[in-house]
């Protein structure tokens, strides 16, 4: 099993396409990802701070709404807010957009994959209506600039951002024995101590129990956010002394070095390779990845320090990552990116999208497809089982997306017969071959690829 360019688009890409060339070797596809980042300077999307409105203005117009109730004062409030509800559709719509726009053009499909499998990884999800517009912004702060990058940058950035602290409501959470947790009589949240032991570093059987987990949340705590002033480490809300996680000590002095610390320990133990290697592998290969496949990412995980672009090329390196079965299924949002991508779709057809067509051709589609944009019912992110996508309501989803959509983005739908060479490639089978052939219009050849098994299947 060598490298196989329709592989290297299809697995490990966002798709094949008639105007962008597959990649020729794994040493391109590393080269590109430890390149320049040409999608993002392309189609930019502002960060957390730079996005309006800002958390702190809506705090403000929402008290003002409060306030003037029952005043003169009253419509005006209302009117404001409208206008702030339709400020963050617009950012919503264009991050959004943006974000479909860097998968479908992009000359390096492997790092919008790496980064939808990050934001995954590390999932936040706005809540409510005045925070979810954020959790594309906080993707393009912690997770984007770090997948070639250092694990643990990519950790401490994830737990410093704002939106994670808000998730997660380590806002909440304070040292019961410091001087506001004993004037207060709260106590400790440890919500994010859990999710990064359980879910972001090492992993449920990794060998970490439930006082590991209190100790993190103390050592966490003083870490805070709020709309005016931003993250801070508020020594009065920490838990004095020192605590042990896993076996290591970490300082009585209350700092946000300590936290740091002890992620920068974390993030790089040999049960955290495991962790992120495995998953790496079911997400990319298959669910059930070849043990010599996670032993080799494990490997170069801990000789490089947690180095991601070595990682990811000790798994691209494996002759695994080629076999020729196509274990894993293309989740919605990626389904509808590939689609485009193989109709030759350009940034400027998807960009200028208004609400209606917005909501017709992707959000409404993507919730019926079971992938409502950025929006997981949990911390543990998205399902990697195929069942979990190949449903009657999620195919029903897609194949109304195949039928209705593609004509919306083109000119011209291309012929089934060379459109089926573009979307699948030269292993298209034969019964595909002659479905597309057959099609007794474009539309129906075109939507018959996409819903085709050949086209799902990675």
């Amino acid at each position: 099993m060598t490298f196989d360019p329709i592989i290297a688009a299809t697995r490990f890409g966002t798709g094949l396409s008639p105007v962008i060339e597959p990649p020729w070797d794994t040493e391109s596809m590393l080269g590109k990802l430890g390149g320049p980042d040409q999608a993002a300077a392309l189609m930019p999307i502002a960060g957390f701070e730079a996005t309006t409105p800002t958390l702190a203005f809506i705090g403000a117009l929402n008290k003002a709404d409060r306030e003037a109730r029952g005043t003169d004062g009253e419509a005006a409030a209302k009117e404001a807010i409208r206008q702030k509800n339709r400020e963050l559709s617009d950012v919503s719509r264009h991050n959004t957009l943006s974000t479909l726009a860097r998968c479908v053009t992009a000359q390096d499909g492997l790092r919008e994959r790496l980064t939808l499998f990050w934001a995954d990884h590390f999932t936040v999800i706005g809540r409510g209506f005045n925070q979810r517009h954020l959790v594309t912004p906080y993707i393009a702060d912690a997770i984007r600039p770090h997948v070639a990058g250092r694990f643990a940058d990519m950790v401490k950035a994830v737990v410093m951002h704002p939106m994670m602290l808000l998730y997660l409501e380590q806002t909440r959470s304070l040292g019961p024995s410091s001087p506001q947790g004993l004037k207060s009589g709260r106590g400790l949240n440890e919500n994010l101590a859990r999710e990064l032991l359980e879910l972001h570093l090492i992993g449920v059987g990794g060998g970490y129990d439930q006082t590991d987990v209190t100790q993190m949340a103390e050592l966490l705590t003083g870490l805070s956010y709020n709309a005016v002033h931003g993250v801070t480490y508020r020594a009065q809300q920490a838990e004095p002394g020192a605590e042990v996680v896993m076996g290591r000590r970490y300082s009585a002095d209350s700092a946000l070095a300590t936290i740091t610390s002890a992620l920068e320990d974390i993030a790089i133990r040999p049960e955290t390779a495991a962790h992120i290697s495995r998953k790496l592998a079911v997400h990319f290969v298959s669910d059930t990845p070849d043990p010599d496949l996670i032993a080799g990412m494990s490997r170069a995980f801990v000789d490089s320090g947690g180095d991601l672009l070595a990682v990811t090329g000790a798994m691209l390196q494996h002759p695994a990552a080629w076999s020729p079965v196509r274990a894993k299924v293309r989740q919605p949002f990626i389904f509808i990116a590939a689609g485009l991508r193989a109709l030759g779709v350009r940034a400027d057809r998807i960009m200028p999208l208004g609400n209606g067509q917005f909501k017709r051709h992707l959000t409404d589609p993507l919730r019926l497809m079971g992938q409502p944009f950025e929006q997981p019912v949990g911390p543990d992110g998205w399902a990697e089982e195929p069942a979990a996508w190949i449903t009657p309501q999620g195919l029903a989803g897609r194949i109304s997306w195949a039928v209705a959509s593609p004509a919306e983005f083109v000119d011209t739908l291309p012929d089934p017969r060379k459109f089926v060479q573009t979307a699948v490639g030269p292993t298209a089978p034969p019964e595909l071959i002659f479905a597309a052939d057959a099609a007794e219009s474009l539309a129906d050849g075109v939507a018959l690829v996409l819903t085709s098994p050949a086209f799902q299947r990675i």
